[in-house]
């Protein structure tokens, strides 16, 4: 037997024991020594089961990573908002992604996935999601070749809530605790998922060739019009826009906080984008998750350095806050398509991202919408540029169908958000008073301070 033949032999006999699987490394010696139709069909049975754990593993590290992004959004909101409202916004980010997990639980993942009451290419079932039973047999699995299903509901919320995140930044420092709350169910219970049905759930939009590798649009321009759609609602905080059209600078009150939170969100856009390979059993995947992670890097620097030499251009000096939110709309620019790009291809796709950021936040102080954190040019309008992007790199894709797919999105998101917004304000009152806003949320509306020995 040549050597090539032996060494993985050996491997695998030292290996699959030490996991509990001796009678599984019997059927692989057996069939390289003696290969039966019965070995061979022992090992056929092997390679499906590795297949489906290695894909599952993909869902459960890919899963964790884009968790941890929920720290992330909460450090860069918190460190952005004034100190008067850091304790606020911590509370809205530890409540929406607990009200996502119960919300996605209930409603949003057979919603967006083919269930029990299925209307074909528009909304899977309406019913709580089932995992599989415990010690579940690989006979008894119903996608033997494809991972658990509680892998991918785990995967799958996380993009859900971060789509929640979103929102919650751009609202940040007027909005109401409960109301902003109550729409965060909505919206990850029912809006979210319907429209992530149509091409994630293989609805309508994947049939007519739609493509969105991770989420540009699915997700981050989704959030981005929710987003919008509540900042039009609420309306500005007190005292941003002057009546002469002068801008009021609200500086933020903790910039290395700040920073924190891009770097966990770029660490957890690794697992945003890597996971969503949805594969892990074959050479070919695994390269292509290598590849997917070069270029998610590559064009977060791209976004971040062009925003510092843009900023530094228009301004006379950098911008912090806009080197943040230029590396993450690199991020945002690469989600949907960070497969097929060169490195080179991927950095300047990156690079339009932070370009975009650095004209797109005075230009919406122009039309006085006031956006906190910048999630509006980071989500919607780079979520928006990665999506029209795809056909650059990727042959399969088509200009015509991503503008199609990008506005049947945008609008449902944007209206459906709209609608809830506007009941909301009319049902609970969606905005704090001017009085409550000077004050600062921390103390009228949670009775704690982040920073109690400083005022501001």
């Amino acid at each position: 037997m040549q050597l090539k033949k032996i060494l993985p032999l050996a491997a695998l006999t030292v290996v699959l024991p030490s996991l509990g699987l001796a009678q599984e490394a019997e059927a692989v010696v057996d069939a390289v020594i003696d290969p039966a139709p019965d070995a061979l069909e022992a090992i056929a049975a092997l390679n499906t089961e590795m297949v489906f754990i290695l894909n599952s593993l993909l869902f459960l590290v890919g899963g964790f990573l884009v968790f941890f992004m929920a720290a992330g959004f909460c450090m860069l909101e918190t460190g952005l908002v004034r100190s008067k409202n850091a304790t606020m916004q911590a509370t809205k980010n530890v409540a929406l992604f607990s009200l996502a997990g119960i919300a996605y639980f209930i409603v949003g993942f057979n919603l967006m996935y083919p269930g029990d009451w299925v209307i074909e290419g528009w909304l899977g079932g309406i019913s709580p999601t089932e995992l599989e039973p415990v010690g579940v047999a690989p006979e008894d699995v119903d996608d033997i070749e494809y991972a658990s299903i509680g892998s991918d509901f785990i995967f799958q919320l996380m993009f859900c809530a971060a789509t929640a995140s979103i929102v919650s930044g751009a609202v940040a420092e007027r909005v109401k605790l409960w109301p902003f709350l109550a729409f965060v169910v909505v919206l990850t219970g029912i809006i979210y998922p319907i429209q992530a049905s149509w091409s994630w759930g293989e609805g309508f939009l994947d049939e007519m060739g739609f493509s969105d590798f991770a989420g540009s649009s699915i997700v981050h321009a989704a959030g981005g019009w929710a987003a919008l759609a509540g900042v039009l609602v609420i309306g500005a905080r007190y005292g941003k826009y002057g009546k002469d059209g002068r801008v009021t600078v609200m500086p933020g009150s903790n910039l290395p906080l700040a920073t924190l939170g891009m770097f966990i969100l770029w660490l957890g856009w690794f697992g945003f984008n890597g996971g969503s390979q949805l594969a892990m059993g074959t050479i070919s995947d695994v390269a292509d998750v290598s590849r997917i992670f070069a270029n998610t890097n590559i064009a977060a620097s791209g976004g971040a350095v062009a925003a510092l030499i843009l900023s530094t251009l228009l301004y006379k000096k950098p911008d912090l806050t806009m080197v943040l939110n230029g590396a993450l709309a690199g991020l945002v620019s690469i989600t949907a398509e960070p497969l097929t790009p060169s490195l080179g291809a991927a950095m300047m796709i990156g690079a339009v991202g932070g370009v975009i950021v650095v004209f797109a936040v005075p230009f919406l102080d122009k039309l006085k919408i006031d956006d906190v954190v910048g999630a509006i040019p980071v989500h919607l309008f780079a979520g928006l540029w990665g999506t029209m992007a795809v056909p650059l790199t990727n042959s399969d894709a088509s200009f015509g169908t991503q503008f199609v797919g990008m506005a049947l999105i945008g609008a449902f998101m944007f209206t459906a958000s709209l609608v809830v917004w506007l009941i909301l304000k009319v049902v609970m009152g969606v905005r704090v008073s001017d009085e409550d806003q000077v004050t600062g949320l921390d103390k009228t509306d949670m009775g704690m301070e982040a920073y109690p020995e400083f005022s501001n």
